[in-house]
């Protein structure tokens, strides 16, 4: 007797391997058939005409406060993830001096767009080391499970106090001090250890996260403890990343010479983010440099998104281009619906598109001109996040003889307010997704990038994994799409494998039963919307999405059709 049996589905097993009609037999939460299944079973799910494949492992999501509040990580669990994990970018809440949670909350409010009030209200502190921040992960209700990286900037700061904060350099001692934290969060189950070295990333009164200019001995020393144990990933950000790639070529040198040398002296995987500059094909010496590494022995990947990296601009947005028009201002605090019935009288509009910006009274919005109306799009009700140069603000203005900012104006009050504009900033070279398309076919790369619970204001890239499989693999018309076997297998197989989750990532018998259940052919992403859910009444964007049919967890359904089922399967993972 099974506990429940998926039958006549579409198997995409994770492994890369092409698609087969099978069964999927699963009992005490664990495959233990695929194939054809006799036997029967507590509940039965007919699955023909769906696609069958392993619940997604997304590795790169700032979900270290929600963790402590929200069991499902919304919304990532939306978008079939069953392992989210955290501690990306050098910052997270541990370990943690007595007296200095207000400060990582700023410093995670500064790099991640996460609001304070929110991690300030919803975060029950009651931990001070890593090993004690997992037990209090684990204590807690799950629907996915969630394992956890240790981040550089929170050590560094335990470490050093102010100096930490201030960029020192460390002594030997204090790089054996972090290292010590290093090797003690290993052994009670981190899954690796994450630093930062982009000057994009803040904190803020403007000063560099801790760990920013870490001298290489000091990065080489913290992550070393990953070697001695034989486990672990390094997570990087460059110091290029986040920004766009260096202007000056030299430091992209200069960091995959640190990264190399991280590789090499731990033996363990390190994965570093790879952004397209917009026209700039720089990104071609990040794969190179690591498929040179990588035939010398290294074990190095670069991490990739699966769409442009940029922000989206409304009413629903922290960004919106009017915000400097003293008018719009006076209103911008309304809710929503009120906002949009003042800003459709002809008065108001009229008054606003006479005004001139106010530079400085949104230093954010300082850079909006009219030419930025040549980058801005309509994401429109079903979102288009690879658009053509003819669908831009500017574009559509000159075809209807109109001023860029009427255009705007009328656009951003389509579906009752709820429009929003994207402006892509980086992988968007030459308005394409042509160097995406060769990053994500590098089988070096690894997908990821998608920020869960992060720069919550201005973005939802969360739902990356469901792009991954509606645009790439089927409906991209502007150039090749990518295999369905192979899209899985990066969502599900190859995370699994880098962080070595041997359990799950696969649909074979002995493996974790995590299985997504969708309706490829009904698989689409929901604009994304403004909602006010998180703690202290806090807004966040969200982005919901159909064709999921059911999400299981270690054999129980968590979602069914969008919605939760009540049950509570995920963990915390220990370790590899």
């Amino acid at each position: 007797m099974f506990d429940l049996l998926l039958m006549g589905g579409t198997v995409v097993d994770g492994t890369g391997a092409p698609a087969r009609t099978a069964d999927v037999a699963i009992r005490n939460g664990v495959v233990v058939e695929v194939g054809r299944v006799d036997g029967r079973a507590h509940r039965a799910i007919d699955a023909d005409g769906l696609v069958v494949t392993p619940g997604f492992v997304d590795m790169h999501t700032h979900f270290d406060g929600q963790a402590t509040w929200d069991p499902f990580l919304t919304p990532s669990c939306w978008h079939g993830v069953t392992t989210a994990i955290l501690g990306n970018c050098g910052v997270g809440f541990a370990p943690v001096a007595p007296g200095r949670e207000e400060w990582l909350i700023s410093v995670m409010e500064a790099v991640e767009d996460i609001p304070g009030t929110a991690l300030a209200e919803g975060i029950r502190w009651s931990w001070e080391s890593f090993p004690e921040y997992l037990d209090a992960l684990d204590r807690l209700p799950h629907a996915i499970d969630l394992g956890t990286q240790v981040p550089h900037a929170a050590v560094r700061a335990y470490v050093m106090g102010e100096r930490g904060t201030d960029d020192a350099p460390a002594t030997d001692d204090e790089i054996a001090a972090m290292a010590r934290i290093v090797e003690e969060s290993v052994a009670a189950g981190a899954l690796g250890f994450s630093t930062s070295r982009t000057p994009g990333h803040t904190m803020a009164d403007g000063r560099p996260v801790p760990g920013t200019t870490a001298a290489d001995a000091e990065v080489l020393g913290v992550s070393a403890p990953l070697g001695r144990a034989g486990r672990g990933v390094v997570q990087l950000v460059t110091a290029g990343s986040a920004g766009g790639v260096p202007t000056d070529p030299d430091v992209g040198a200069r960091e995959f010479d640190l990264i190399r040398r991280v590789a090499e002296q731990t033996r363990r995987p390190v994965t570093f983010l790879v952004l397209q500059s917009t026209g700039d094909d720089q990104w071609r010496d990040e794969f190179t440099r690591a498929r040179d590494a990588s035939a010398r022995g290294a074990q190095i990947h670069p991490q990739v998104g699966d769409r442009c990296f940029g922000v989206l601009m409304g009413h629903q947005s922290r960004l919106n281009p009017f915000r400097t028009h003293p008018t719009y201002a006076a209103i911008a605090s309304l809710p929503l619906a009120a906002r949009v019935q003042q800003l459709r009288d002809p008065a108001v509009r009229a008054q606003i598109l006479s005004e001139r910006q106010v530079r400085g009274a949104q230093p954010s919005l300082d850079w909006v001109g009219r030419s930025t109306f040549e980058r801005l799009y309509p994401l429109g009700r079903v979102p288009e996040y690879e658009p053509d140069a003819d669908q831009s603000v500017a574009a559509i203005a000159r075809r209807e003889g109109r001023d860029v900012w009427e255009v705007a104006y009328d656009v951003l009050l389509r579906d009752d307010g709820r429009e929003l504009l994207l402006l892509p900033l980086l992988n968007y070279g030459g308005g394409s997704y042509a160097a995406l398309h060769e990053m994500m076919s590098d089988p070096l790369s690894v997908q990821g990038l998608g920020d869960g619970g992060a720069h919550s204001g201005i973005i939802c890239d969360a739902s990356m994994t469901t792009y991954l499989l509606s645009h790439w693999v089927m409906r991209r018309t502007r150039g090749p799409r990518l295999a369905l076997a192979h899209a899985v297998r990066r969502l599900t197989g190859d995370p699994a494998a880098l962080y070595g989750l041997g359990d799950r990532g696969v649909l074979a018998p002995g493996r974790r039963a995590d299985v997504n259940l969708i309706e490829l052919d009904a698989l689409a992403l929901h604009r994304p919307e403004q909602v006010n859910d998180l703690p202290a009444g806090a807004g966040r964007l969200i982005q919901r999405a159909d064709g999921y049919v059911a999400t299981i967890v270690a054999g129980e359904a968590i979602l069914e059709h969008g919605e939760p089922t009540g049950a509570l399967p995920g963990r915390l993972v220990r370790g590899a």
